[in-house]
C-alpha cells in the first residue's frame, strides 16, 4: 500500500488566508469571533493606556515649552538687573550726585570740612 503524498503550495495558502482576514475584518465577522470577544476587556485596558501615554506625552512637551520661556524670560530679566545696578552705581557716585544737584538749581553745597563723630573720646 502505497502512501499518496500532496505538497500543498504555501504561498497561495497564505495569500487566501490574508484575503479572508481581510474580508473578515471588512464585514464585521472578525470583530464577533469567540476569541475577539474574549480579549475585548484587554484591549480596552490597552486603548486606555495609550490614551493616558499620549495625554502625558503632551502634557510634558507643555511643561517643556513653558520652562524653555521662563528660562529665556529670566536670561532678559537677570541682563536687566545687571543694567539698572550698573547705572545705579554710576548714579550714586559723589561726583555725579553733585553734577546733579548744580543742575537741577536746588542751591545746595557740597560740604567742604569731614564729618564729625558724635562721641568724641
Amino acid at each position: 500500500m502505497k502512501k499518496r503524498v500532496e505538497f500543498i503550495d504555501q504561498e497561495k495558502e497564505q495569500s487566501e488566508i490574508k484575503k479572508g482576514l481581510f474580508r473578515e475584518l471588512l464585514d464585521g465577522t472578525l470583530l464577533t469571533r469567540e476569541v475577539v470577544v474574549k480579549q475585548l476587556p484587554f484591549l480596552v485596558f490597552l486603548t486606555f493606556l495609550t490614551m493616558v501615554y499620549i495625554s502625558n506625552r503632551y502634557n510634558a512637551e507643555k511643561i517643556v515649552r513653558e520652562t524653555v520661556a521662563l528660562q529665556s524670560e529670566l536670561k532678559e530679566l537677570r541682563a536687566e538687573s545687571v543694567t539698572i545696578a550698573a547705572e545705579l552705581m554710576n548714579i550714586s557716585k559723589q561726583s555725579e550726585v553733585a553734577k546733579m544737584v548744580q543742575g537741577l538749581n536746588l542751591g545746595l553745597k557740597e560740604s567742604v570740612e569731614p564729618p564729625k563723630g558724635i562721641l568724641s573720646f
